[in-house]
């Protein structure tokens, strides 16, 4: 540990940990978009586990050096091209990298979700799984780059911890940041795209500078930041006000607060979101197809609502809607109470669909009651035809409320 009272060793353990977290960004990115897809309680466990994996690979690398250095000598050589096995292992990460990315925009562009369910463990291994290949893939790349820039394998491993340690901190937030806005999804999955490509090109031995990839990267975010700035501050509303006063100026009313607000709302209709008007999951009254039947009825009695969704265990697992009559009707008849034989198919509407979407489909058939899913297929929260109603007139009473007594 000589190195402690070295300077040079300390710039060159600042440069590396700088250098380590910027080659860190791409297994960010890929990280978020994985976990993702995750159930929101099992989020954080593979951030954790990712990153940890990742840090005892960079560190078993680091020690077994001598023979990483050897995974540069030439293995293959046809025509005027000659590979190594670190060539080898870039050129699959980057088809691999190429291969998910791509299928993940077509799933997002298509609109053709996951599956959730029973297999919700396989998948959270599966994505394990997942993040380990392309860890395997980033290791190697920072470990091969860091051997040339200091002579310590202290020094390395003090940097990939440090590093691993700030992208730990700093993947939950990210991943919150990027989910929140969908555009964002896309121009990561084509970060992932371009880094996949970078990958297979440095394989074959073109090196791209990366301080290019990660300044079109930098760019690109900006700008759309700055669209996200734009059109949080347009706000669009000013525009919906001048349509509104010109409706009711036509109908002759124009004073009329009430209707005007009721016209703005209805010119809404096709901008908002249906996650504003629906009901979150948290909020959600539900049955749980696992609990006793007394328990069940129970509920019901208490609860002022018509319909309710029925999960299995959670709601991870959504078997339909239940509605009272449906009980009823199997008390009446005597025979033994089951929420899995009332349970009805319930009608789904992506959450990045409109209001006015969800009206249209509304329109179509016949339901009161709709659960919001995200792009996979996870149940995300419900939308009513009463929220339908109030998202143009306004809050309505519900039987809770006191009901105004009559006077003489």
């Amino acid at each position: 540990m000589e190195w402690l009272t070295d300077p040079t060793a300390w710039l060159g353990l600042a440069t590396l940990v700088a250098l380590e977290i910027v080659l860190g960004i791409d297994n960010l990115i890929f990280l978020a978009i994985l976990t993702e897809k995750l159930p929101a309680e099992q989020r954080d466990r593979a951030r954790v586990i990712g990153l940890s994996l990742a840090l005892l690979m960079r560190l078993g690398l680091l020690a077994a050096i001598g023979w990483v250095m050897t995974l540069t000598d030439p293995v293959l050589k046809f025509w005027l091209i000659s590979l190594a096995w670190r060539d080898l292992i870039l050129i699959a990460g980057g088809i691999f990298l190429l291969v998910k990315a791509t299928t993940e925009i077509h799933e997002r562009v298509e609109g053709r979700s996951a599956q959730g369910g029973a297999g919700g463990q396989a998948a959270f291994w599966t994505t394990i799984a997942q993040i380990m290949v392309l860890d395997a893939v980033f290791s190697l790349d920072s470990i091969v780059t860091a051997v040339g820039m200091v002579d310590h394998i202290s020094v390395m491993m003090t940097a990939v911890i440090i590093a691993v340690g700030v992208m730990l901190l700093a993947s939950k937030p990210l991943t919150r940041f990027i989910t929140a806005h969908p555009t964002l999804i896309m121009l990561c999955l084509g970060f992932l795209l371009m880094i996949g490509l970078v990958l297979v090109v440095d394989g074959f031995g073109m090196h791209i500078p990366k301080g290019y990839v990660y300044a079109a990267i930098g760019f690109s975010v900006l700008i759309e930041i700055l669209n996200q700035l734009a059109a949080r501050s347009r706000g669009r509303l000013p525009s919906r006000l001048r349509i509104a006063d010109a409706v009711l100026r036509m109908l002759g009313g124009a004073s009329l607060q009430a209707e005007r607000k009721m016209v703005e709302e209805v010119l809404n209709l096709a901008e908002r979101p249906v996650t504003s008007i629906m009901t979150a999951r948290d909020d959600v009254a539900w049955l749980d197809a696992k609990a006793q039947v007394p328990a069940l009825l129970a509920r019901l009695r208490t609860s002022a609502h018509r319909e309710f969704p029925l999960g299995e265990g959670s709601l991870d697992r959504v078997l339909g809607i239940v509605r009272k009559e449906d009980v009823l009707a199997q008390c009446v008849d005597g025979g033994p109470i089951d929420m899995r034989r009332a349970a009805r198919q319930a009608l789904t509407v992506r959450e990045d669909a409109s209001v006015l979407d969800t009206l249209n489909l509304f329109k179509r058939e016949p339901a009161e009651m709709a659960f919001v899913v995200d792009g996979h297929g996870a149940f995300k929260g419900v939308v009513t035809r009463e929220d339908l109603l109030e998202a143009i007139a306004g809050d309505l009473p519900n039987a809770r409320q006191p009901m105004p007594q009559a006077v003489r």
